[in-house]
């Protein structure tokens, strides 16, 4: 919104570039490594390690509503897996001793319970992203229907080689660094009139 409000995004190609942008850089550079290494843990049972990727990725959010953001999405997918019949009881349980889980580490919980492949795990999570912000572009610069499809085509299409190359990285190639998307952050906080928390 903030973006929209300074015209940075003011139109379908410019919202493209922008979500686009975003999946290359902070999703397929950091989020989507650490949803992997997540993964993994989870299917080797380490808890302790679990518990370090998570308070690495919360620190790495920049802004207060960023870190609201992962920590409301993640009390709700949990409160979710709780109320499913089949979801197994262990994994809420092991959910529930950690502090405040992000969201990234809570639909690793359940991907990796039901046996999610991880590029298709990692695949969904950014399709599932890319999705809410081709609906945010829709209602925040105005634009049509058509338009957001168009995106999420064109979006889409990139997805698979961004988790491929998200499984792939090394630990020093991992990096969040997204000075707009922070600063765009920063401001939104702030900003006089929004339709989204974050």
């Amino acid at each position: 919104e903030w973006a929209v409000e300074t015209g940075t995004v003011h139109d379908e190609a410019s919202a493209q570039r922008w979500i686009g942008d975003l999946l290359a850089g902070n999703l397929g550079r950091f989020v989507a490594p650490y949803l992997a290494d997540m993964l993994a843990a989870w299917r080797s049972d380490e808890i302790e390690q679990l518990q370090v990727l998570d308070a690495e990725f919360l620190a790495s959010r920049e802004t207060a509503e960023l870190r609201a953001e992962t920590l409301q999405m993640g009390y709700s997918l949990l409160r979710l897996l709780q109320d499913l019949p089949d979801f197994p009881p262990t994994v809420t349980r092991q959910l529930q001793t950690m502090e405040q889980p992000s969201f990234p580490l809570v639909w690793s919980a359940a991907a990796s319970a039901w046996e999610t492949p991880i590029e298709e795990a990692i695949s969904a999570y950014l399709w599932a992203w890319a999705e809410n912000q081709a609906m945010a572009a829709i209602k925040a610069v105005p634009l049509g229907q058509t338009a957001g499809q168009r995106m999420l085509l064109e979006i889409g299409q990139r997805i698979p080689d961004v988790a491929r190359a998200a499984m792939t990285l090394a630990d020093e190639e991992i990096s969040n660094f997204s000075p707009g998307l922070a600063i765009a952050s920063s401001r939104h906080e702030t900003q006089y009139s929004r339709l989204f928390r974050s």
